[in-house]
């Protein structure tokens, strides 16, 4: 049960904290109006304090005993310095906990909280170690921003997000930098509709080749840009932002929060699974949590809603206020509260189709069965009406499947683990209609089968490109014939061994690829049917494949691949799935 209100709220505005470079960000602090010492609560972000003092965290947590301290981050709006998306958060995530911890009303101990970048801050601070700092609660964050914020574990960059994202951000350095008149012209034409956070591209802005013009054309407002493009492997540039290589640094209890459909949803049980077993302390690896709904990329969290995803409605059994959630959690590191939180189960799922909640207490679950399923077909698998089909049994020496994929002409992007294009689920017949779609689907099931854990694709397959994508969707497949998009993923063939040392393609080879579909929990319901999507383009969602083996960020002309998927005894393509008895 959630203590009641207790306090008033009192606020100081643009209270200045110093870095130890000498640079001064700037905070509002809001806190009990009484006399008394209380734990600070941290919120760092790129967006203005008012955005995010607008979702309500310190109307919520300051009644019920904590300081809450919302600051701009380096070089935006308030704060003093230049703005270097996450390099910078580290050090200053650090300074400013130790700040916050000697506040007049701070009794010494801090907590961060919030959601996306302000999620990302938190993992960036983590490895740092203050003293101060007792527990932290990243919602809907990244943590490994090569392959997981500016492009896909798969190596394709997240287009569909992240021009369209330092376009945004360039809002602000615009302003201090006086370009408004200089600049803005130049880039009002390409966007969909007046800059706000979801501000699409138009179709032809996103068509636009080479990427690097759009480093150019923001050089002056998001410098940054021209960084990440220079640096599509990874690498030296990335490793000192990735959270995921940092687990034995950090010392503090954290409750991850992530949901199916969210663009970051990777990360989260990723960071749970590295502290629990690599934490520094005891205390870290016992005090790991997480949390995973059924949602898409919510603003805010706090505001429950059964349609947080598309065209999916999860029920009145999905609604949860995340700040009711996050309170015991904070109590118990911030306020040595004796509540219930270190018996609970680690692990509090939703589980999607059956739509309900439930308690785990390990990722991947121990009675998961690793079943595959095999692609097979008479050679016509394109479209969905096809003749491919998904068979739990080895397919015999059938033909391959053959599509023509052209950049010029990519399939769209519906719905899916996004930010800023429409999130979640959505009907995918029409992707389905398309000849550069390979369709395989299950027989109709006579019960409900679960699917909760990682999914991964196997596809044996050949190119007449030196590089080029690969890419496949799980699809559940209702009796009406409406085919929802569970899970998807990608491959940029060059990425296949390694992303830090690309190789290319042998034309004509047939090549073993893995496809990493992320994560979910559904249940396929009995009269339904499970399809598997195979193709070889996901935009604006991802960059196109220009099919050359060149630079993706530079080059301006493509190539037509002609791409083979091959599924026999010899070559068993399959997705993998983790069933659950």
């Amino acid at each position: 049960m959630v203590s009641a209100a207790k306090y008033r709220i009192a606020k100081e505005l643009d209270v200045p904290a110093k870095m130890r470079d000498g640079t001064t960000l700037f905070a509002d602090i809001y806190r009990p109006d009484t006399e008394g010492k209380f734990p600070v609560l941290l919120l760092r972000l790129p967006y203005g304090k008012q955005f995010i003092s607008d979702f309500g965290d310190h109307e919520f947590f300051v009644p019920r005993g904590y300081i809450v301290v919302i600051q701009d981050t380096r070089g935006r709006f308030s704060s003093e310095g230049d703005f270097t998306p996450l390099f910078d958060e580290p050090l200053d995530g650090y300074d400013t906990v130790e700040w916050a911890a000697k506040l007049p009303w701070s009794n010494g101990k801090v907590g961060t909280i919030g959601q996306s970048y302000l999620g990302a801050t938190q993992y960036l601070t983590s490895w740092t170690a203050p003293p101060s700092l007792r527990c932290q609660v990243p919602v809907s964050a990244a943590a490994d921003f090569h392959s997981g914020w500016v492009y896909d574990v798969g190596g394709a960059l997240v287009h569909g997000w992240m021009i369209p994202y330092a376009i945004f951000l360039a809002r602000d350095t615009i302003e201090r930098l006086g370009l408004k008149e200089e600049l803005w012209p130049k880039v009002r034409p390409y966007l969909d509709r007046s800059i706000n956070f979801a501000n699409p591209l138009t179709a032809e802005a996103y068509r636009r080749l080479p990427l690097m013009e759009w480093a150019e054309l923001l050089n002056e407002a998001a410098p940054y840009l021209r960084d990440y493009l220079n640096n599509p492997d990874d690498g030296p540039y990335w490793h000192s932002i990735n959270a995921e290589r940092k687990f034995g640094d950090v010392d503090v209890p954290m409750l991850h929060v992530s949901s199916w459909y969210d663009i970051f949803s990777r990360d989260g049980a990723i960071m749970f699974n590295g502290l629990a077993s690599g934490a520094k302390t005891p205390e870290a690896r016992g005090g790991q949590r997480l949390l995973l709904g059924p949602w898409g990329h919510l603003f805010p969290y706090t505001s429950p809603t059964t349609k947080g995803a598309g065209e999916a409605d999860f029920g009145d059994a999905s609604l949860l206020d995340l700040h009711d959630y996050e309170l015991n959690f904070l109590n118990r590191w911030l306020k040595d509260e004796a509540n219930d939180w270190d018996e609970r189960p680690p692990i509090r799922l939703f589980t999607m189709g059956r739509n309900q909640w439930r308690d785990e207490h390990e990722w991947p679950l121990a009675r998961t069965r690793w079943t595959p399923m095999y692609l097979d077909s008479g050679g016509s698998a394109n479209t969905l009406n096809g003749d491919g089909t998904l068979t739990r049994t080895t397919p015999a020496d059938s033909p391959a499947d053959v599509f023509v994929y052209d950049p010029d002409d990519p399939v769209p992007t519906n719905g899916g683990n996004l930010l800023v294009l429409p999130i979640g689920a959505y009907d995918q017949r029409e992707v389905e209609a398309r000849p550069d779609v390979l369709v395989y689907t299950g027989e109709t099931l006579s019960n409900d089968l679960e699917v909760t854990g990682p999914v991964k694709a196997t596809l044996f397959a050949e190119s007449s490109a030196l590089d080029t994508d690969f890419t496949a969707k799980l699809v559940d497949v209702h009796p009406s014939g409406y085919a929802q998009n569970i899970v998807d993923g990608m491959i940029r063939c060059r990425y296949r061994n390694s992303r830090e040392q690309p190789s290319l393609l042998q034309p004509g080879q047939v090549t073993e690829l893995e496809i990493d579909l992320w994560a979910t929990s559904h249940v396929f319901l009995e009269g339904h049917r499970i399809r598997l999507e195979i193709s070889s383009s996901n935009f604006p969602r991802f960059d196109r494949n220009l099919n050359t083996g060149g630079d993706q960020a530079r080059e301006a002309t493509w190539n037509v691949a002609y791409q083979k998927v091959h599924h026999s005894a010899r070559y068993r393509s399959h997705i993998m799935l983790p069933m659950i008895p």
